[in-house]
């Protein structure tokens, strides 16, 4: 079977040495680039299968130069500002649930929300978890799935936070760009405060699992 494929993280790949692999510069979760940007992800995706015609391998390409975007800065590069406003995770959930109920509406249904198992509205429940996570309390949630342990359960938790401030974002803001949003988060909200917080003790725990976690957290 002929195959081709996306990689995040280049010298993953060096050292598999899979048949064929398009090497991409973007995040953790934005195989495709853009998010919302479907014209955008196509191209990704034609360069991907283009790879298909190479008749001998390993092939590993980078995507052309062209077709990169600026790059978006880790939440490790900028400065949160929300502690100044007052701001808090928990409230920002609650103010932001119609915009993201508005995205819901206008995509019918489709959203990047879903891989922790936890319903957006129980997410004030996942603020908790991990500010408590975070102080060193035992804590734990009786959704988290008796096979998936706790390092891996917040990063999914992690992940539907991050996709429902997104997605409400792109609805409160439909004409901003993908970079406005990234910096909107990372920047200006408690949750990204929150999370930036949550993979800075994740990576001063001794065990390795929690590291390699912290690393691709607060991205």
């Amino acid at each position: 079977m002929t195959t081709t494929g996306i990689v995040l993280i280049e010298e993953h790949a060096q050292r598999v040495k899979p048949p064929r692999m398009l090497a991409v510069p973007f995040f953790f979760g934005n195989a495709l680039g853009e998010a919302d940007n479907p014209e955008y992800q196509h191209k990704v995706l034609q360069a991907t299968f283009d790879l298909l015609d190479r008749d001998q391998g390993p092939v590993l390409e980078q995507l052309p130069d062209d077709m990169v975007p600026d790059i978006l800065m880790q939440g490790s590069e900028t400065t949160n500002e929300s502690s100044e406003k007052g701001l808090n995770s928990a409230d920002e959930l609650t103010e932001l649930r119609a915009y993201y109920e508005q995205w819901m509406n206008s995509h019918d249904g489709r959203t990047a929300v879903g891989g922790s198992s936890i319903p957006q509205r129980r997410f004030r429940g996942v603020v908790r978890f991990i500010e408590g996570f975070i102080s060193g309390e035992e804590t734990d949630m009786k959704e988290r799935p008796e096979d998936i342990n706790v390092p891996q359960f917040l990063r999914l938790c992690v992940n539907d936070l991050k996709a429902f401030y997104y997605e409400a974002r792109m609805a409160q803001r439909p004409d901003g760009a993908d970079r406005d949003i990234h910096d909107w988060f990372w920047s200006q909200t408690a949750m990204g405060a929150l999370v930036m917080a949550l993979g800075t003790h994740m990576s001063g725990i001794d065990d390795k699992e929690s590291q390699a976690v912290a690393f691709g957290i607060a991205r």
